[in-house]
């Protein structure tokens, strides 16, 4: 492997992602020895779980370097002109770790990763600074958590180039943070963040792309206002009062919310949207002319849709309704004329397995409007837990006649089916619908499903 051409071994060794393997293919040869710390640009290091342990067992700790000082050496001897990508972090097992399972003595700063002090130490070093584009720091969340850090405005006062940054388990301080104008891609994981409107994250950081905001806490009202945005992730662990997205050019959307009192979106160019929302109370959203792409999922999902502005732009609909959904009245379920009437267009559906329940229930009591027509419907998905394969079918070959263009149809069947029921079902769908192309699968609770095959359930 020696003798091939250097661009080659550079390219293989380039695919190490982890900075301690490259560390040891530094001492086969000398000519990985060279290309490691001469031509490699990035510096990965993870503390592992094992590690971790290792490091705190009376019969291993005095054998384990400190994981900081480890890193630290993978810096300074590195003879690379620039680096321009550092990750350090701990594995996400080490997420388990409760504050019962540290002793009292333990407490230190081992892991404490966004440690300013720590942090300078390496990236004010011109060859990691100068042209650093790309930052991840996942810290040690019960080293991290009671301990406020200032790196977002060491970051800023330094990173002049970085395009991208990453912080994850860790309370964050935005006292000092200066703009961050080439700054395209802002993650914060697991954080406890001291800018509860999200102010300082609007002025300082003007031109991002790509924004994810997972379990972010400490927010009051907080207002996402970003003229270049294109996708964001905004999970909300809290209940703020409300949820506001300004965002002219946002292309994709992935909100995961509890109740705020009100929320609030001005995204006129959306084209894919994921809405997950426990009840919604106020719900404003201007006409989103080129949507295409919608899941909603709420335990009220009736009330969702009758506050969702009607669309004729839908292609693609997922809808779900978690297993405890709020009846807000017991003679009005989700139905599918409901859905069709806000949703004309759409060309797919998939509905999961609450919300075909509800439809279902719904069908049995009321049947189908006789004047709908879903003649855009080209493809439906379903969620399947038969309690009367008679109804279920009943509903199925009711959809087929009423959409004359429905070429295919994905039946996902919950594991704990009789085999026998599921392959009865696919023999009649297919026997009474040949031109139908069926597709068959399996779900249970936490998935959404494994397709097999376009054949027959096996019955056993």
């Amino acid at each position: 492997m020696e003798h091939l051409p250097e661009p080659i071994l550079l390219e293989i060794l380039t695919r190490l992602t982890d900075s301690t393997e490259l560390a040891r293919c530094r001492l086969v040869s000398k000519t990985f020895n060279k290309l490691i710390f001469s031509d490699i640009r990035s510096i990965n290091l993870t503390c592992t779980l094992s590690r971790y342990l290792k490091s705190r067992s009376p019969n291993t700790k005095d054998q384990i370097t400190p994981f900081k000082r480890i890193f630290n050496r993978l810096v300074n001897r590195s003879d690379s002109l620039v680096v321009d990508s550092v990750t350090i972090g701990v594995e996400k097992s080490l997420c388990g770790i409760t504050y019962d399972d540290v002793e009292e003595d333990e407490w230190s700063d081992d892991l404490y990763l966004s440690e300013v002090e720590f942090v300078k130490e390496w990236l004010l070093l011109p060859r990691v600074c100068r042209e650093l584009k790309f930052l991840s720091i996942s810290d040690f969340w019960i080293q991290a958590c009671w301990r406020r850090s200032q790196i977002l405005a060491l970051v800023s006062s330094c990173c002049h180039g970085l395009l991208e940054l990453e912080v994850k388990n860790s309370w964050l301080s935005v006292d000092g943070l200066i703009p961050m104008p080439v700054l395209t891609s802002l993650t914060l994981e697991s954080i406890r963040l001291d800018d509860e409107n999200l102010s300082k994250v609007n002025h300082c950081f003007p031109c991002l792309k790509v924004l994810n905001l997972v379990g972010v806490g400490g927010l009051r009202e907080p207002k996402i206002h970003l003229y270049h945005l294109r996708t964001c992730r905004w999970t909300v662990s809290n209940a703020p009062n409300s949820l506001s997205i300004f965002a002219p050019n946002l292309l994709k959307l992935e909100l995961n919310c509890i109740e705020p009192r009100s929320l609030i979106l001005e995204t006129p160019l959306l084209s894919d949207f994921y809405l997950s929302i426990r009840k919604a109370n106020k719900f404003k959203v201007k006409q989103l002319h080129d949507l295409k792409i919608l899941q909603l999922e709420s335990t009220d999902i009736l009330s969702l849709i009758r506050l969702f502005p009607s669309n004729s732009s839908v292609e693609r609909l997922t809808v779900d309704s978690p297993k405890y959904a709020i009846q807000t009245d017991e003679m009005i379920r989700l139905n599918l004329e409901m859905l069709f009437d806000v949703f004309m267009n759409v060309s797919s559906l998939t509905l999961l397995s609450a919300a075909w329940s509800d439809m279902e229930k719904c069908f049995l009591t009321n049947g189908l409007r006789h004047d709908m027509e879903m003649k855009e419907l080209k493809e439906v998905i379903v969620q399947l837990v038969i309690q009367d394969i008679d109804v279920t079918l009943s509903f199925i070959f009711t959809i087929l006649d009423k959409c004359t263009n429905l070429s295919d149809v994905g039946l996902l069947i919950h594991c704990e089916v009789d085999p026998n029921v599921a392959s009865s079902l696919l023999s009649r769908c297919k026997a009474d619908h040949p031109r139908i192309r069926w597709r068959w699968g399996m779900w249970k609770e936490g998935s959404k499903g494994t397709w097999i095959s376009d054949g027959i359930y096996p019955a056993t």
